[in-house]
């Protein structure tokens, strides 16, 4: 499945949905799924810089496609970044690299996110994307 195939389904699912408070909860079930990141990459290096809340994110390429887990101190994130690594694992670096994530604003994520919040989710794109140019 592409990263376009992918985030329609994304967006196919939010809309089923009729407030944001269900899509929140839906958004803390998703975190629920992450695939978790070793305890021993939970370290400050691999730390996402500019989120409110801690955000670990583990990322290496495997073959020829990118392998991101992750954990975060904070449900609401946990299930961000889950909606990140549902669309981008499993994809080439440069995939990865050239995404634009546009299902986010389909879905109206960030308008409906606290402007830390929103930040933070602009922080985890980048640095999923440095990750996957660095090793591409």
């Amino acid at each position: 499945m592409s990263i376009k195939e992918k985030e329609e389904e994304i967006v196919d699912e939010f809309a089923i949905y009729s407030d944001w408070m269900e899509k929140y909860e839906y958004i803390i079930e998703l975190g629920k799924d992450l695939p978790l990141i070793d305890e021993k990459y939970k370290v400050e290096e691999k730390l996402i810089k500019g989120c409110q809340s801690q955000v670990w994110l583990h990322a290496e390429k495997e073959g020829d496609v990118m392998k991101f887990t992750a954990d975060s101190d904070a449900i609401i994130t946990k299930g961000i970044i889950a909606l990140l690594i549902r669309v981008l694992n499993n994809e080439s670096p440069a995939d990865v690299a050239k995404a634009d994530l546009a299902f986010l604003q389909e879905i109206g994520l960030q308008e409906h996110l606290s402007p830390t919040r929103a930040n933070g989710l602009v922080s985890m794109v980048k640095k999923m994307k440095m990750e996957a140019i660095q090793n591409a």
